[in-house]
């Protein structure tokens, strides 16, 4: 059976956050999360990045490494990878037909989300690995990966309002969210915060006695290299940096401060296997440099406004007169910041629906972008992505960016 069609009836339980129904259903098939040592990334913004450059770095280290983040852009597979290597279809098939045969009929069904992390778990085991890095889904403390007791680092990225729906209207609220992977006396390695997230997230960790480590960010030495100040501050470790933004100072020093927590436990990673892994990170969808009927194209998730921000300010060091935009949003997400990050005088903005989620209106994204920048030199809408991007190339010398939401840049790099 193919994998959407085996994971198909469990989407209409839709997101339904707590650990009730996951705890059952592992319970059921042997606890295979207690067996699997645990590095668990939660945040806004940074957690697929920080995830890839650990997976890569434990790689190089020569430890079977599993690394299970979400959502995936083109196929489910790219969730749950092995050494860097996505699960193949028939093993993900396979595991799913377990996890199926392991719910209980007068149980509560757990949610297609539940149903994908208890396979990651089973292929964690079956592969024999050492460590898995764990992305959350959402939020933290209620969601399905949030299951271990006692991780060897938990990592929190960064915290802005995304999600609040879901998670509460404040920063504050989300904050105690993400603070819910911390575990008793389990080192945790925290980015840049807003004040009223780090306090909640400090207060946490002292309640908990959770080590904590805040590394300052590694300081750009030269186009596409980067130097990381340890945490004793007894070394500089230069090393290359693939991934584009200046956010990736941030997230890489998060990647090495987890890497210098897992060396003093006794994981033997040396430097040469952290500039190797470095050198190797790749995370598709987020400022990827590609190219469409051999026209440059930069591709970017940018799906809340900490993330278009960072978009933009990458933009800005590119040194060009003006962007076509070619977007879609969901329609959860926060349109008017997203615009406002984003669009500047004499950009152009070409607007598409999201193929096969719940997409904002075209129509009306258009309307709000003009009323946030009248300068606009072009704002249109299309009714499919292709459309879009032929007008794009064929009408501008600009750099064009596809962006908005992942499921778009999933769509386009599927449809190839």
């Amino acid at each position: 059976m193919d994998i959407n069609s085996l994971l198909q009836p469990f989407q209409r339980f839709g997101v339904h956050l707590g650990l009730e129904r996951i705890e059952k259903l592992l319970v059921n098939l042997g606890n295979p999360h207690q067996q699997v040592p645990i590095i668990h990334v939660a945040g806004t913004n940074g957690k697929g990045s920080v995830c890839a450059y650990l997976s890569s770095i434990l790689t190089e280290a020569g430890y079977r490494t599993g690394r299970y983040t979400s959502p995936h852009l083109v196929d489910w597979t790219e969730r749950i990878c092995l050494n860097e290597q996505p699960i193949s279809s028939e093993e993900l098939s396979q595991l799913l037909l377990r996890v199926q045969a392991a719910i209980h009929p007068d149980e509560n069904s757990p949610t297609q989300f539940e149903v994908i992390t208890a396979a990651a778990w089973l292929y964690f085991i079956q592969a024999k690995v050492d460590v898995a890095v764990v992305e959350v889904g959402l939020g933290g403390r209620l969601d399905a990966t949030n299951v271990c007791s006692n991780p060897l680092a938990t990592i929190i990225t960064s915290i802005s309002r995304e999600h609040w729906q879901t998670l509460g209207p404040t920063v504050a609220d989300i904050a105690r969210e993400k603070a819910g992977i911390l575990k008793p006396g389990c080192p945790a390695v925290i980015g840049a915060l807003p004040p009223e997230a780090e306090q909640v997230v400090r207060s946490r960790a002292l309640e908990l006695q959770c080590p904590m480590i805040a590394p300052q960010p590694s300081r750009q030495i030269a186009p596409g290299w980067a130097e990381y100040q340890t945490i004793d501050h007894a070394k500089l470790i230069k090393y290359p940096l693939p991934l584009q933004g200046q956010i990736q100072l941030t997230n890489s020093a998060l990647a090495l401060a987890a890497i210098e927590i897992l060396q003093t436990q006794g994981w033997q990673i040396s430097e040469e296997a952290i500039i190797q892994g470095m050198a190797k990170t790749k995370w598709l969808g987020r400022m990827q440099w590609t190219t469409w009927k051999n026209h440059k194209l930069l591709l970017d998730g940018a799906h809340n406004p900490a993330a278009a921000q960072v978009l933009r300010d990458y933009v800005d060091t590119l040194n060009v007169k003006s962007v076509s935009w070619v977007m879609g949003m969901l329609s959860t997400k926060d349109h008017t910041e997203i615009f406002q990050a984003l669009l500047r005088p004499n950009d152009r903005l070409s607007l598409v629906p999201v193929p096969d989620h719940s997409s904002a209106e075209p129509g009306e994204l258009a309307t709000l972008a003009q009323s946030i920048c009248p300068e606009l030199s072009f704002c249109h809408t299309y009714s499919d992505l292709s459309s879009a991007l032929e007008v794009a190339f064929a009408s501008t010398e600009n750099l064009v960016v596809l962006c908005g939401s992942l499921y778009l840049v999933g769509h386009f790099l599927g449809s190839r």
